[in-house]
């Protein structure tokens, strides 16, 4: 059954390649949209049609919600997927596409609206009866009353943006001289950077365990979870290292857990795929956003599972139910996502576009490559810096885990500075293999102190297996034969 005849997909490099592989399947054509930067990367020669929309800058193409559309009527496509990033959260650009008649593969507009301020989403978290930590009902408006709470929750607390994400101005408070600063502060920057200047007070954790839960809902109010996935390590409140099922995982927690989750989903009335995110800390849980959309993670719960999330999306999208029950969905095995980025680990993580020089990618039993590069790429310098999502499956979180190190140590990139040296560095650690992480591990001695080691080894083993690896020319001209293949079999 074909769900839709063509469908555009709103986004870039990896993930626009892995919304297409599904849509292949699906026997769904697919449409491309580039930035004039994006022009030769090699989602846009895989899709049967590409549209450029704009110079490089995402809020000149990416994020041109009017442009992208203008091309899905023009290529006449039924539906939009946005991904993750860019617009796959934006409300008003899910409005858009209704009022357009496109289908807009993802929750509905005001859903995405109500869960996007992280003031209504603990109002109605709190109503619906989910764990939150406790801190202000509302935005702040009174320096006293914010200082009044804070005492009463006790320090360490920290102050968020309601409509934030990604850690932006987060700022934490240990102890009441602090406070009048902090929430200044945070208040400068979430009105520059979201238009926003609503701040909030909760409790913080110092040492707390970031774990979500996947949902899958549908319009027939069919709803079910995919289980968790453990998403600690992280760096500037990003993640950089996921697994599934969380290490530290009860049969009584994940009852409790995942049971939340799906209230979450009821609450909002939520359709599509979502994931619902909780600091987990001394054997309590505490919601802490949702996100309304693909996540990049979602790999391993694929793993995992053996569910397709972006065809179910698709499916769901085309109006039909899920087709399986909360029976029907079980746990096999244990996966890990590396996500390799562009940047050097010890320069604060500074992001580090440019052209790769070698590249070799890993492979062999478990393991999976989200990937749109290739030798001969250049990484542009005016988008995130995930170039490429490294996973392993194993029958035991032991056998991923020695898979993933397999592959690690198999994976050339060269040309630019990856974070391929951290992960090697974390998967080697005897706390990561403990399963002893929390949202804050990589700031502990332990990591810091085997990093440049670390990073030396990597430099020299990435170098002698790139070796017989041919020289940039004529790597250049394989990957531009590939590309002339590409484009000749979608015209043909």
């Amino acid at each position: 059954m074909k769900y839709f005849e063509k469908i555009l997909i709103a986004n870039r490099g990896e993930i626009a390649i892995r919304i297409m592989r599904a849509c292949r399947e699906l026997g769904i054509d697919t449409v491309a949209i580039y930035s004039e930067a994006d022009k030769d990367s090699l989602f846009v020669h895989y899709a049967d049609e590409a549209f450029p929309v704009g110079p490089a800058p995402p809020s000149k193409s990416y994020l041109n919600k009017e442009r992208i559309i203008s091309v899905a009527k023009k290529a006449g496509a039924e539906a939009i997927h946005p991904g993750y990033g860019f617009l796959a959260e934006n409300a008003e650009f899910a409005r858009l596409c209704a009022e357009e008649g496109i289908t807009f593969i993802g929750p509905k507009s005001r859903t995405i609206a109500a869960m996007g301020s992280k003031i209504q989403s603990k109002q109605t978290m709190r109503k619906a009866g989910v764990p939150v930590l406790p801190g202000t009902d509302g935005g702040i408006d009174d320096l006293d009353m914010a200082a009044k709470v804070a005492d009463s929750i006790g320090y360490p607390v920290i102050v968020k943006a309601s409509a934030g994400g990604g850690g932006i101005g987060m700022q934490i408070v240990h102890e009441p001289s602090e406070i009048e600063s902090a929430i200044d502060g945070a208040m400068r920057i979430a009105e520059s950077a979201f238009g926003d200047r609503t701040v909030f007070i909760e409790k913080y954790l110092q040492k707390p365990r970031h774990v979500e839960v996947q949902v899958f809902c549908d319009e027939h109010h069919n709803r079910v979870h995919m289980f968790e996935r453990e998403c600690s390590i992280q760096r500037r409140h990003q993640k950089l290292i996921e697994e599934a099922p969380c290490p530290v995982m009860t049969p009584d927690l994940r009852e409790r857990m995942t049971n939340s989750a799906l209230k979450v989903a009821e609450a909002v009335d939520y359709v599509n795929a979502g994931t619902v995110e909780f600091l987990y800390d001394k054997g309590e849980y505490y919601f802490m956003e949702m996100n309304t959309r693909l996540q990049v993670e979602h790999t391993i719960t694929e793993l995992v599972t053996g569910i397709d999330i972006v065809k179910e999306q698709i499916i769901v999208a085309s109006g039909d139910p899920i087709e399986y029950g909360q029976e029907d969905i079980t746990l096999r095995g244990h996966a890990i996502e590396c996500r390799i980025n562009a940047e050097d680990p010890l320069n604060n993580f500074a992001a580090d576009p440019g052209k790769i020089t070698r590249y070799r990618s890993p492979g062999g039993p478990g393991i999976r490559l989200d990937s749109g590069i290739h030798a001969g790429y250049t990484i542009p310098p005016f988008y995130d810096s995930m170039i490429a999502k490294l996973c392993a499956w194993g029958m035991s979180r032991e056998y991923a885990i020695a898979r993933m190190r397999r592959a690690i140590y198999e994976y050339v990139i060269l040309g630019v500075k990856t974070t391929l040296p951290l992960h090697h560095a974390i998967i080697h650690n005897p706390e990561f293999i403990a399963g002893n992480t929390h949202t804050h591990f990589l700031q502990e001695e332990h990591i810091s102190r085997t990093l440049k080691r670390y990073i030396q080894e990597e430099e020299t083993r990435m170098t002698q297996l790139a070796t017989p690896l041919r020289g940039d020319k004529k790597v250049a001209a394989i990957a531009a034969g590939l590309v002339a293949v590409i484009e000749q079999n979608r015209q043909g």
